[in-house]
């Protein structure tokens, strides 16, 4: 019975879903400082011979979640 969500989802959308539902579960003051670790900011750096350039942010993060 347990292998069955194998057919119609990825173990990644499984664990998306678990951790939606759990932060869902808390209270509000857990459940915003839960929120605020799940925020990524997504940054792109070239290296060339062994020196970073610029770091580029993919993600720009947005004022009301930041």
């Amino acid at each position: 019975m347990s292998s069955l969500w194998r057919g119609s989802i990825s173990y990644n959308k499984y664990t998306q879903i678990a951790a939606r539902a759990l932060r869902q579960s808390l209270q509000e003051n857990q459940r915003v400082a839960a929120e605020k670790r799940g925020l990524t900011i997504l940054r792109y750096q070239k290296w060339e011979n062994g020196v970073g350039g610029q770091q580029v942010l993919l993600n720009q993060p947005t004022e009301g979640k930041a």
